[in-house]
């Protein structure tokens, strides 16, 4: 992983969103956004990981990755992606198709490394300032109960390869917060916004907000929390595919 954690200054200009997994869905994501009046010349959206993968659109991430409006935190599948793209990977394909990937096995090797060098400049953690305070974005959750102590040992050269990896595959694995509700909050922050587990409605524990309400699912939407207010707003997927029914029945009317 090139880098660990990125940072952001406060935006003064327009609004801050952070979305949950994403999943090869931008054509639904990009629907759901006009719901909530994005504009890309002031608004920024940051994601909590998980880009591609399962979904139809996962070619389609370089496109957005060259938006300077749009960032992302590494998930799990955005690292299966880079680890498909090294010629040195050990990876197993029938496990790789099932989690969603045969997008890119059926790419050429110089496709592959394409995306996977895309996905490699992902950071592990995002910290995103705002007038409150510091806000984290992680794609699972925090493997410590201070951000600073996490940030710090992720980005000290004298932290063992062993411990990044462990605080790395927490990062983008764990589930333990949701599945025993944990509601202690990570210090250093006033909040800590997390992808990953497939959840109905938003769900806060402590001051940690789980996002991730299947937009990439049919029956799922995309959740967009503000960061400014820490509000949540979820777009379902119906409201955003019969938007889209519409407006392709207006583009298709005969004139009269």
């Amino acid at each position: 992983m090139k880098h660990q954690i990125h940072r952001y200054p406060q935006n003064t200009t327009g609004r801050d969103f952070v979305v949950g997994d994403i999943h090869g869905h931008f054509s639904r994501l990009r629907r759901a956004m006009e719901f909530i009046g994005f504009d890309p010349s002031r608004d920024r959206l940051f994601c909590a990981g998980d880009l591609v993968d399962r979904g139809p659109e996962s070619h389609d991430v370089l496109n957005w990755l060259a938006q300077p409006w749009f960032k992302s935190v590494r998930g799990n599948h955005d690292h299966s992606a880079v680890r498909w793209g090294n010629p040195d990977n050990a990876m197993d394909v029938s496990l790789y198709a099932q989690n969603g990937g045969a997008w890119n096995i059926g790419n050429t090797q110089p496709e592959r490394l394409r995306f996977s060098d895309a996905l490699d400049e992902l950071p592990l953690a995002i910290e995103l300032q705002t007038a409150a305070g510091p806000v984290g974005i992680i794609h699972a959750d925090c493997p410590m109960g201070d951000w600073g102590v996490f940030v710090a040992a992720m980005e000290d050269p004298s932290t063992t390869r062993h411990l990044q990896k462990d605080m790395t595959e927490f990062a983008m694995w764990s589930r333990d917060r949701i599945k025993s509700g944990d509601s202690s909050a990570v210090e250093g922050l006033v909040a800590l916004v997390v992808g990953h587990s497939t959840i109905v409605r938003p769900v806060v524990l402590g001051n940690v907000h789980f996002i991730d309400t299947g937009g990439w699912r049919e029956d799922g939407g995309f959740t967009f929390l503000e960061v400014g207010t820490l509000s949540a707003q979820t777009i379902d997927n119906t409201l955003a595919d019969l938007d889209a029914m519409d407006a392709t029945q207006r583009e298709t009317e005969p004139l009269h």
